[in-house]
């Protein structure tokens, strides 16, 4: 039988990696192969080398697996950086844009720097832009930017600026 290979296998490889690191069973069944592979008989490093992984994080499964068993290998909490609003003023924040920006002292249209400067202005909490951007999809709004006005001509003028316009 001859050896199978896969195009493009430096792209395959990192692509299948993403995949394994989207879903937290996925990661689960991946640090299982790790403890497995170390429990064969085979090194950290050469472990990490085959998985695509650190050395030091194949050490962290292991150790953890000896420590506490199947559940360390089990995907955290990930909270995440606390934020930077609290309830009441997100709540505060959504009844403002839904009012024209000049009823809170600001002018033009509600956008990312607009509210931005709301933000800050209000309870003192300097955000960036995009944060802002992203505030207002998270309050159910989307950003919408006014069309301009075509300007419709007058046919009667116009009637009379065509050379060959009858009278």
């Amino acid at each position: 039988m001859h050896r199978l290979t896969i195009a493009d296998a430096p792209e395959i490889v990192l692509g299948l990696q993403d995949e394994i690191r989207r879903s937290g069973e996925s990661r689960y069944d991946h640090r299982l192969h790790g403890v497995l592979l170390v429990a064969q008989g085979m090194t950290c490093p050469q472990v990490a080398e085959l998985l695509g992984d650190a050395p030091r994080t194949i050490e962290y499964w292991v150790r953890g697996f000896e420590h506490a068993g199947l559940a360390a290998l089990t995907e955290g909490t990930r909270e995440g950086r606390p934020h930077r609003l609290t309830e009441a003023q997100l709540k505060g924040v959504g009844r403002a844009v839904r009012r024209p920006p000049e009823a809170v002292g600001l002018t033009g249209l509600w956008d990312g720097k607009t509210l931005a400067a709301f933000i800050d202005q209000r309870y003192g909490v300097p955000l960036g832009v995009r944060q802002c951007q992203r505030l207002f999809r998270q309050l159910g709004l989307r950003l919408r930017k006014p069309r301009p006005l075509i300007a419709h001509a007058d046919p009667g003028l116009q009637a009379v600026h065509k050379t060959n316009a009858e009278p």
